[in-house]
């Protein structure tokens, strides 16, 4: 009797594991899709003022990316949130929080690199946004000098 409940209790604990890897999957994949479209709105942007010398689709192209570096460091934090309910519903932590079976609790989870400003600033998402501005701002600046 004891040995069906653990194999039960086994069974739950993979099952919610793969729901969590399912969300931080999911995460990901819209974390990629954001730094897609952040670039192809800029290279439009960037196409439309080529064509037409208008100096603001430089500046406007400003805005997508910033928006987009937001909104990017908000999937990445909620994915690294869910990666420490992973490791903490697989026992892998070093101090792991106490999740009951199949409870979704990524609010518990909040200092260090959980914080959205360690994730805004982290190396995946700045190395991509903060080239963007610099290179928009560049360009602005010395068309507008000349």
């Amino acid at each position: 009797m004891a040995s069906i409940v653990n194999q039960s209790k086994m069974e739950n604990k993979i099952k919610h594991l793969e729901f969590i890897q399912n969300i931080v999957t999911r995460l990901n994949t819209n974390s990629f899709q954001i730094k897609g479209l952040a670039i192809t709105i800029v290279a439009a942007l960037l196409a439309v003022y080529a064509s037409t010398k208008k100096l603001d689709f430089i500046l406007i192209a400003l805005l997508p990316t910033l928006i987009f570096w937001f909104l990017d460091a908000y999937y990445l934090q909620q994915e690294r949130k869910f990666r420490g309910l992973y490791n903490d519903v697989a026992g892998v932590s070093e101090s792991p929080k106490i999740i009951k079976e199949f409870e979704m609790r990524p609010d518990l989870y909040k200092k260090g690199k959980y914080r959205y400003f360690s994730v805004f600033v982290s190396k995946t998402i700045w190395t991509i946004y903060l080239p963007i501005l610099a290179i928009l701002s560049f360009v602005y600046y010395y068309l507008t000098s000349k």
